[in-house]
């Protein structure tokens, strides 16, 4: 997906019974926004079925800004909860790898562009695993 691209939430088909690209914890509330879809329909549209585009999180136009209204948070767009996605899956220990399919990016080079902060935790990491390693090792 090309970063100016339309933003398509979710695309992906809900299994109950199986493994799934998201968290378990979604998946009643996901399986219930799926139940009457197809395979290529978008799960979170605007009214008319289209992407969500340009959302004034000011107004009620769309379900999106009614939910921002509603919670009370100040401003939050669609894209501001992909950014928040990636900080807790890169939390959560994903490599840059599952970051970039998880969003979509074509390559983890253009993962690492915008998220590279978010990854100097992993050299701390990194260092207590070799000292970890080298130690078990008795080597001097």
């Amino acid at each position: 997906m090309h970063e100016n691209a339309p933003l398509k939430l979710l695309t992906f088909t809900v299994q109950l019974s199986g493994s799934s690209s998201f968290p378990a914890f979604m998946v009643p509330a996901i399986g219930e926004l799926c139940k009457s879809k197809h395979r290529e329909d978008l799960v979170f549209p605007n009214p008319d079925g289209t992407y969500l585009r340009h959302i004034d999180m000011r107004e009620r136009k769309s379900w999106f800004g009614s939910a921002v209204i509603d919670s009370g948070v100040p401003r939050v767009t669609p894209h501001d909860l992909r950014h928040t996605a990636a900080s807790f899956a890169v939390s959560a220990g994903a490599n840059v790898k599952v970051v970039q399919r998880m969003l979509g990016h074509s390559s983890a080079a253009m993962t690492l562009d915008v998220y590279a902060e978010l990854f100097d935790d992993d050299l701390d990491g990194v260092a207590v695993a070799l000292n970890e390693a080298v130690s078990r090792m008795n080597v001097p």
